[in-house]
C-alpha cells in the first residue's frame, strides 16, 4: 500500500498541480490552503466547502499532515524545548525563546545534520534525514503560543542550506498571503555558509541571513568548522558584500565565543577587517557546554571587551542573551536523549 501523502506544508502552485491531476476546479486549490493555513481544523473531512468527491479523493491519497509535539522542557526563565516526531522515527527539537516583548521560535530544518562542526550536540548525531516543509512549518503550526509568535529562525537541529530546497517552500507558506502571511523581515535563516544555496537564497527570498562565523582565522575556522574547506569564511563574505543591505534585510554574523581560542585583540582586528564595508551586525554568544568536545566558554570580562573592541571598530556586535540553560540548552540535546531512550 502507498504511504498517503501529507497536504501540510505543500505550497500553493503545488496544490494547484494536485488538483488538476484530480480534474477538480482550479479554485479548490486555494480552498484547500485555506483550510490548511487560515483556519483552526486538523482534518480533510473538516474541509466543509470542498465538494464531497474533493473530500473523497483527498481522504484516498493524502493525510492533513499535522504532527502533535510528545514532550517539553520549560525553563525558569519561560524558555520552552519541544520535541516532535519525525516521520521515520526519529525526533527534532523546537525551541520557544521569550524575551521582553518578544516571543521567537527556533526551528529545526533537518533530523541531525553532516557538517561535523566541533561545538555542536546535533553533528554528534550524524545525519538522519532530510525535514519536509509541512515538518518545519509543523513545528510553528503546533505550539501553544503560535499565536503570539514575533519572529522565526531557522537556528534549531540541521544545517537549512543543506536543505534549500524544503526551507524555500516553508518560508513561502510563512510568508505569502494564502499562507500564514507573515512579513519575511521576522524570519531569519542561519547557514555555515554555502555559497552555492546561499546565493540562491538571497536571489530568491526575503528572509534576513544569518552566517555562523566564530573565527576569522582560515586554518581556526577549519578546525571548527570543516565546511572552511569548501567554502572559505572570505569567500562567503565576498559574495555578501555583492548584495545591498543598507534596507530592510540584514545579514548578521554568529559568533560563539570560546575561551583562549577565538577571544584575543587579534581576532577583533582580523574580524573587523574582514566585515569593513558590509554593514552587518556580530552576535556573540555565550558557549552552552557540550559533552564530549574540548571547548569551553569565555569569562565575560572577556566577553565584554571583545564585544567593546568590534563596536569600538564600527562593527555593531552585541551579546546574545542566554536563555534555557536548565533544560538541555545546547541544540540537539533533548532530542539525542529521546534517541538513546527508545533504543533501550
Amino acid at each position: 500500500m502507498e504511504e498517503k501523502v501529507p497536504l501540510f506544508g505543500k505550497t500553493l502552485s503545488e496544490l494547484q498541480e494536485l488538483i488538476a491531476g484530480y480534474g477538480l476546479p482550479k479554485f479548490t486549490a486555494k480552498q484547500i490552503a485555506d483550510w490548511l493555513y487560515k483556519k483552526e481544523v486538523k482534518s480533510i473531512d473538516e474541509m466543509s466547502n470542498l465538494s464531497k468527491k474533493a473530500r473523497e479523493l483527498l481522504k484516498k491519497n493524502h493525510t492533513f499532515g499535522l504532527t502533535e509535539y510528545v514532550d517539553v522542557k520549560e525553563s525558569r526563565d519561560g524558555t520552552k524545548k519541544y520535541l516532535f516526531p519525525t516521520a521515520h522515527g526519529k525526533f527534532i527539537e523546537t525551541a520557544m525563546i521569550p524575551f521582553k516583548d518578544r516571543k521567537t521560535i527556533c526551528v529545526s530544518s533537518q533530523v541531525g545534520c553532516k557538517m561535523g562542526c566541533l561545538f555542536c550536540m546535533t553533528a554528534k548525531q550524524g545525519f538522519q534525514g532530510q525535514l519536509t516543509a509541512g515538518e518545519i512549518v509543523n513545528q510553528i503550526r503546533n505550539l501553544p503560543e503560535r499565536e503570539e509568535i514575533t519572529n522565526i529562525v531557522y537556528m534549531g537541529m540541521g544545517e537549512p542550506f543543506d536543505n534549500l530546497d524544503e526551507v524555500l517552500k516553508s518560508v513561502e507558506v510563512l510568508t505569502s498571503e494564502w499562507g500564514f502571511a507573515m512579513s519575511p523581515r521576522r524570519i531569519t535563516v542561519s547557514s555555515i555558509g554555502i555559497i552555492p544555496a546561499m546565493i540562491r537564497f538571497m536571489d530568491e527570498c526575503e528572509a534576513h541571513l544569518a552566517i555562523s562565523l566564530h573565527t576569522p582565522f582560515h586554518e581556526e575556522r577549519q578546525k571548527l568548522m570543516p565546511v572552511q574547506i569548501a567554502y572559505p569564511l572570505e569567500q562567503v563574505i565576498e559574495e555578501l558584500k555583492k548584495y545591498d543591505f543598507s534596507g530592510q534585510r540584514r545579514v548578521s554574523f554568529e559568533y560563539i565565543v570560546f575561551g583562549g581560542l577565538n577571544d584575543t585583540p587579534a581576532h577583533i582586528k582580523e574580524l573587523a577587517n574582514m566585515l569593513r564595508g558590509l554593514k552587518c551586525r556580530v552576535n556573540l554568544i555565550r558557549f552552552h557546554p557540550v559533552p564530549g568536545t574540548p571547548l569551553h566558554g569565555t569569562d565575560e570580562e572577556t566577553l565584554q571587551k571583545f564585544k567593546d573592541g568590534l563596536n569600538n571598530k564600527g562593527i555593531l556586535t552585541t551579546i546574545r542573551a542566554s536563555r534555557g540553560l536548565d533544560i538541555d540548552a545546547a541544540c540537539g540535546l533533548l532530542s539525542t536523549k529521546a534517541l538513546l531512550n527508545q533504543k533501550k
